[in-house]
């Protein structure tokens, strides 16, 4: 497969961005535009700094979105994803922030956003965002982060 020149991650050699304002999202074409499906991406580790204190928080991110005429590429959403690493933002910001960036740039038939952060100070944040409705007759499964249960 040959990489267009309009690419500016895929097969080439890419520095983690460092701001999400800075960081360059590519998209492709739908492969298989005309039928709505889901496509899921799971950060796990996603990591961004407290705007007061400046201590890292750890969140397990949930990206589910039905694509229209374009798919984001996953190299250039993983270096996004990445470059929240050194930025002070509160839970809402950098969960709202993702989805809504991702559907201006990408314009998906849908998308949701699913942030499960670890807590700090006892106190763990869910935060969860949505375009609108999903198509009708998409699968939706379910985003299955446990809720955070302490020590048992």
């Amino acid at each position: 497969m040959t990489v267009p020149d309009t690419m500016a991650h895929l097969g080439k050699t890419s520095a983690l961005p460092a701001s999400p304002e800075e960081a360059i999202l590519d998209y492709v074409p739908n492969p298989r535009t005309g039928r709505p499906y889901l496509v899921r991406f799971t950060a796990p580790e996603f990591t961004s700094l407290c705007p007061v204190t400046a201590q890292p928080d750890f969140a397990h991110l949930v990206i589910d979105y039905a694509p229209a005429a374009t798919i984001v590429e996953s190299k250039s959403l993983k270096l996004f994803l990445g470059s929240f690493r050194n930025h002070q933002a509160f839970h809402e910001d950098c969960t709202v922030g993702i989805g809504e960036r991702l559907f201006s740039e990408m314009q998906p038939l849908w998308l949701r956003i699913g942030g499960y952060w670890y807590p700090r100070g006892g106190i763990p944040i869910d935060v969860f965002w949505q375009s609108g409705m999903p198509p009708e007759g998409l699968w939706l499964p379910p985003q299955d982060v446990p809720g955070y249960r302490g020590r048992g």
